[in-house]
């Protein structure tokens, strides 16, 4: 007997799909635009625009998914950084350069989002909820080795590299990685 209340967890192979062709459509997004025809994320994913459709039945609801898949893998991935890195400052510096992967990615998205005040206030909240944290953590611990110093807060970081991301997908003669990088090396103690 089931619960009605209660979802079925999906199988491990229609996960898998999904994000497959979530990571697609975040790709096609960056190279085209949100309004890119779904014929191409569903070539790009390997699926007929129909399997695209049945899980998302309008654009919003799929570039809502691949905003929040994407927070998801960046939140998921500061752990596993900091466990499997050589360094604390190191698990951070990746987990920058995720971020930054995220943050081009996402102000594509940011503004399909916006025409949808509340949605988009939703969407940030959620992303702050998420992410703040494994900043923090990450910084703790690289402080806690006596790589960085102690002072810097998660929020302030995390704003300062959204900061050098802005026009990074517009201008190609700007190297936002580049400036983030730096930030990220000014952030060590001195020897």
């Amino acid at each position: 007997m089931s619960d009605e209340g209660t979802a079925r967890p999906k199988r491990a192979d229609a996960r898998r799909n999904k994000e497959t062709l979530l990571d697609a459509a975040a790709a096609v997004f960056v190279e085209s635009g949100v309004d890119a025809p779904v014929r191409d994320i569903a070539a790009r994913a390997g699926v007929g625009t129909a399997t695209i459709y049945r899980h998302f039945p309008t654009r919003a609801d799929l570039i809502i998914a691949v905003y929040r898949h994407q927070v998801e893998s960046t939140a998921e991935a500061g752990p596993a950084l900091l466990r499997d890195g050589p360094s604390p400052h190191t698990a951070l510096a990746r987990w920058i350069d995720l971020f930054v992967d995220f943050l081009v990615t996402k102000h594509g998205l940011a503004a399909a989002l916006r025409s949808d005040d509340a949605g988009f206030e939703a969407l940030h909240a959620y992303f702050l909820d998420r992410l703040l944290p494994v900043c923090t953590r990450l910084l703790d611990a690289a402080a806690e080795a006596g790589e960085i110093t102690p002072d810097l807060e998660a929020y302030e970081l995390m704003r300062g590299v959204g900061n050098l991301c802005i026009g990074a997908d517009s201008d190609p003669r700007y190297d936002a990685r580049r400036l983030v990088a730096l930030l990220i090396a000014g952030l060590r103690r001195p020897a």
